[in-house]
């Protein structure tokens, strides 16, 4: 069974229209939901889902992401495949960084610009809604095993984008915030290794003049208070027990952090 998924910050309604068309070319396809919830044009909120997520699927997964500010202008859309031989995954959409960290977290990446019009919506492509009508469908025909080299031609001219802007400068840890999840949770783009090398469990970090205690795991803090843990996607984040480190700390995505251990 094919899987395919979608990444988008469509909220409800129109994810349905590209499932519909998904299901047009490939009815046997298993769609899974990732997100739809991703923050307006938050393309590396975006980006960050489906990098924590690929791991976890198996070999011929077809991404379809839409985070596309940049709809019906002048950026291309694209495909990548990515992953060891016999192993690959495959990532449809625009060309403005959204796919890459995922492909480029699985290794080998190829990318190649969609210019088959055999493979989108035959009815036609609105301005408006290039998900329904070019990201879907070729997802689909990618999931039913057509030739990457049948998309379009292949390209090293991309939109690229990476987490990297994090580092240590003596007692202070910077970076920035990539996203908060349902639970108000902080998720920041500093890696666990480099927190680790810094400081240990049990540290004592400030951030934004409050006093944080580094901890292993949410429920070792009291209701309401705060604390810095390394979550499941192995990236520092602030967190309050039972409540919105958002809120707490005043700060969103695309916020700079700095952290100091005391």
């Amino acid at each position: 069974m094919s899987v395919i998924t979608l990444t988008t910050d469509f909220g409800d309604l129109y994810p349905a229209a590209m499932k519909a068309v998904i299901l047009g070319v490939n009815p046997g396809a298993q769609i899974v939901d990732i997100t739809h919830r991703i923050s307006q044009a938050g393309i590396r909120e975006g980006a960050f889902a489906l990098y924590s997520l690929v791991p976890y699927f198996s070999a011929k997964t077809v991404h379809v992401g839409v985070v596309d500010p940049g709809v019906g202008t002048a950026r291309r859309a694209l495909a990548v495949k990515a992953g060891s031989a016999g192993n690959e995954q495959f990532f449809v959409g625009p060309d403005n960084g959204l796919l890459i960290p995922a492909a480029r977290r699985l290794g080998g990446m190829e990318v190649y610009e969609i210019t088959n019009l055999d493979l989108i919506l035959h009815s036609g492509v609105s301005a408006t809604f290039h998900g329904r009508d070019i990201f879907a469908p070729v997802g689909a025909h990618l999931s039913m095993g057509v030739p990457m080299g049948e998309v379009g031609p292949k390209t090293g001219d991309f939109v690229d984008l990476d987490f990297g802007n994090f580092g240590i400068d003596g007692r202070f840890v910077f970076g920035e915030v990539l996203f908060s999840d349902s639970f108000g949770n902080v998720v920041t783009n500093v890696p666990e290794d480099l927190i680790l090398e810094l400081c240990d469990y049990g540290s004592l970090f400030e951030v934004n003049g409050r006093k944080v205690p580094f901890m292993q795991t949410y429920g070792l803090a009291g209701k309401g208070e705060p604390l810095a843990l390394i979550g499941s996607h192995g990236f520092l984040e602030l967190a309050v027990n039972q409540g919105s480190a958002a809120h707490y700390f005043g700060i969103v995505g695309g916020d700079p952090v700095e952290i100091r251990v005391v």
